[in-house]
C-alpha cells in the first residue's frame, strides 16, 4: 500500500470520527435555557457587525413558512452568505435554528467545531457519498428549516453556476417547502472594511415564493428527475437575481415584519 493511499485512508477515518462526534442533538434541545441564551448572544454579535459594516435590504421574507420542513436555496458569493441567510430568518421570525451543512474540515478544531454545532452547522465529507450527512439533511428538511447552496461552493466570478444533482435528490427525498433566495453584495463586505471611506456595504437578500415541485414527486426516482428539480431551483434563483438588479431603497423596518432593512448587514432584527 503506497504512502499516499495510507494518508488518504487515515484522513478519511479522522474526518469520519469528527463527523460522528458532532452528530448529537443541538444544545438548544438538551439545555433549552443555555441554548437560547447562546443563540441570542450569537445573534446579537452578528447583528451588531452587520449594523456597523453594512446596509441591508431584505425582501420577500413573508414567503418563508414559520413552521414545518423548509429549505432555503440560494446563490453563494461570499463566506458571509452562511451568516446572512440565518440572520435574516431570525430577524423576521424570531430565535430558531437554521440547520446548515458544512465541510468536515472546519470541525478539525474542537472549539470551532463546538461553536459551529451550537449554531446548527453540521459536518459533511466532501468528495464522498456521505450517507450519514444525507440522512441528516433529509431529516431536517422534513421537519425544520435548513439552508443549502446548490452550486456546492462559492462562485469566484460572481455568476450563478450549475446546481449539484445531489440537491435535487435531497429535495425529492424530503419534499420540503422550497424557498429560493438571492444574495447580492456580500462579496463587497471585505473591500469596504479595508477602506472605510467607501462607507457601509449595501447587501440584499431576496426571497421568492414557495416553489411548485409536486409534479416532480410523481416521477420515478432517477438521475433525470433530480437534475430537472435542481435546474428548476437554479432558474428560480436566477429570476430573483434578475429582479435584484434594479436599484434598492433601504429603510428601517420592524424586525418581525421585515421586508427591507437599511441598517444592518444581513437580516436585521430591529
Amino acid at each position: 500500500m503506497s504512502y499516499s493511499l495510507v494518508m488518504v485512508l487515515s484522513n478519511y477515518l479522522y474526518l469520519d470520527g469528527i463527523v460522528q462526534s458532532f452528530l448529537p442533538l443541538h444544545p438548544l434541545f438538551r439545555h433549552p435555557w443555555i441554548g437560547r441564551l447562546w443563540l441570542r448572544l450569537a445573534y446579537g454579535v452578528v447583528k451588531l457587525f452587520f449594523r456597523l459594516c453594512c446596509q441591508v435590504h431584505i425582501e420577500g421574507s413573508e414567503h418563508i413558512p414559520s413552521q414545518g420542513g423548509v429549505v432555503l436555496v440560494s446563490n453563494h458569493i461570499s463566506a458571509f452568505d452562511t451568516v446572512l441567510l440565518p440572520y435574516s430568518v431570525l430577524a423576521t421570525q424570531g430565535m430558531q435554528i437554521i440547520w446548515a451543512p458544512a465541510k468536515a474540515e472546519l470541525f478539525r478544531s474542537r472549539l470551532l467545531g463546538y461553536v459551529l454545532t451550537s449554531l446548527g452547522v453540521f459536518p459533511v465529507r466532501r468528495g464522498r457519498h456521505d450517507r450519514q450527512a444525507m440522512r441528516r439533511m433529509i431529516a431536517h428538511m422534513r421537519t425544520e428549516k435548513m439552508m443549502l447552496f446548490p452550486e456546492g461552493t462559492r462562485s469566484h466570478d460572481g455568476r450563478l453556476h450549475e446546481g449539484k444533482r445531489t440537491v435535487g435528490r435531497l429535495i425529492y427525498a424530503a419534499r420540503p417547502v422550497v424557498i429560493p433566495a438571492a444574495i447580492v453584495g456580500t462579496e463587497r463586505i471585505i473591500p469596504h472594511l479595508r477602506s472605510l471611506v467607501h462607507g457601509r456595504a449595501r447587501v440584499s437578500v431576496y426571497y421568492g415564493k414557495p416553489m411548485v415541485l409536486q409534479h416532480y414527486y410523481a416521477m420515478p426516482d432517477t438521475k433525470e428527475t433530480a437534475v430537472a428539480i435542481v435546474q428548476e431551483v437554479m432558474s428560480a434563483i436566477a429570476a430573483l437575481l434578475s429582479h435584484a438588479s434594479r436599484p434598492v431603497e433601504t429603510g428601517a423596518v420592524s424586525p418581525m415584519h421585515a421586508r427591507s432593512q437599511g441598517t444592518g448587514n444581513g437580516p436585521s432584527s430591529g
